[in-house]
């Protein structure tokens, strides 16, 4: 289906292809299921391990929330009564973004409930998902802590204060995908003949902000090197960062800083697909909204367009030391779940290959947990 849609529209960019394959109201690969993740599913994220992963993030979040209702910050360029205004918040905006049918949210409310009931008293939950077919899962995933949940919709709230997260968000953007060429960037297309199968085609640059993007984070992409762009991740975290008052973000997610992604080491672009845990680099084009289609987070980027609209950096690490700086200052937390611990730390697996960037607005600098073992980016 998404291929005749393709031929009738005429060569379109990757990102337009991967809006179709993956978003398509009908016939898109996330449209048409409530999960994809997990053991029945094509691929692993750190939710399908168990709900140590909630749990640990919910130490952490806890730790913002009390930085958030008790401590002095720069959001008081301001007047003594306007501290006290801040600081006598008693209730935060918690946002989910990319919250499938709601796992991880359940997993750290549930934490809440048990170990910080006021805490978990003053949260709101916003759960954003742009598949209707996850959203209508929520409420039952959720279960008992379903009275927090105060929105479920596709888009941001207009304005919130208080924790945005966003576990495996920015991987799934749909990105464009170019290729240097000795008469410089060409962008890749998919088109549709008439035989059965899509096919490529390279062409000029759809939107000039496709060089702009490799220039401002200094990419130097030889002839014959293939890379992608995220022009939504960046849209994406610039309109987050706008509509956020206050508060912190949290941001999981596979990928390298982009001296490392547009290098020769990935020169052949990063660009995949997972079906029933399998992955493979050259099959994108094949069963568009059958199977999962990714490509590597550019984490510069991202921090630089954080940056941009007020946001500070508070620590980029891998999850993994992130993870350990929560334990390290959890007894509660260390000697449980072992197996999952594991899968969530060891080198190779989730932990390394996955990566936390740690945003701030107007909270200052504070130490956080997440960020107490080692800062530190394999």
């Amino acid at each position: 289906m998404i291929d005749d849609l393709i031929r009738e529209r005429g060569p379109i960019t990757v990102a337009a292809f991967m809006e179709l394959a993956l978003y398509h109201p009908e016939f898109g690969y996330y449209a048409r299921a409530s999960q994809r993740s997990g053991r029945a599913g094509d691929f692993f994220t750190s939710v399908d391990v168990g709900p140590i992963f909630g749990e640990l993030l919910e130490v952490q979040i806890e730790e913002m929330f009390r930085k958030l209702t008790t401590e002095p910050t720069e959001h008081t360029e301001t007047t003594p009564a306007a501290v006290r205004s801040v600081n006598s918040v008693v209730a935060i905006d918690f946002v989910e973004a990319g919250a499938g049918n709601g796992r991880l949210s359940t997993d750290i409310l549930r934490a809440a409930k048990r170990e910080h009931p006021d805490f978990y008293n003053a949260l709101h939950l916003h759960l954003v998902e742009a598949s209707a077919a996850a959203r209508a899962d929520q409420r039952t995933t959720l279960g008992d802590v379903a009275d927090r949940l105060t929105s479920s919709c596709g888009a941001l709230p207009e304005s919130f204060e208080g924790v945005l997260i966003a576990n495996e968000l920015l991987d799934a953007f749909p990105v464009h995908q170019v290729v240097m060429r000795e008469e410089g960037l060409r962008e890749v297309y998919v088109t549709g003949p008439k035989g059965p199968a899509l096919q490529l085609a390279e062409g000029a640059p759809s939107t000039p902000r496709l060089q702009q993007y490799l220039d401002a984070v200094g990419a130097r992409l030889q002839p014959g090197w293939r890379a992608e762009i995220n022009l939504n991740a960046i849209d994406w975290i610039r309109e987050a960062a706008r509509r956020m008052r206050r508060g912190f973000m949290i941001l999981i997610d596979y990928g390298h800083e982009a001296r490392d992604l547009y290098s020769a080491s990935h020169s052949a672009g990063t660009l995949t697909t997972f079906s029933g845990h399998r992955s493979a680099d050259d099959a994108w084009l094949h069963k568009p909204g059958e199977q999962d289609i990714t490509a590597h987070v550019d984490f510069t980027s991202v921090r630089a367009a954080a940056e941009a609209e007020g946001m500070e950096t508070l620590g980029f690490l891998d999850q993994t030391y992130f993870l350990l700086g929560i334990l390290n200052r959890s007894a509660r937390l260390s000697t449980s779940a072992s197996g999952a611990l594991k899968t969530l730390l060891l080198p190779g697996g989730l932990g390394s290959t996955h990566k936390v960037l740690l945003l701030g607005k107007h909270v200052g600098r504070p130490a956080l947990l997440g960020c107490s073992f080692r800062v530190r980016v394999t």
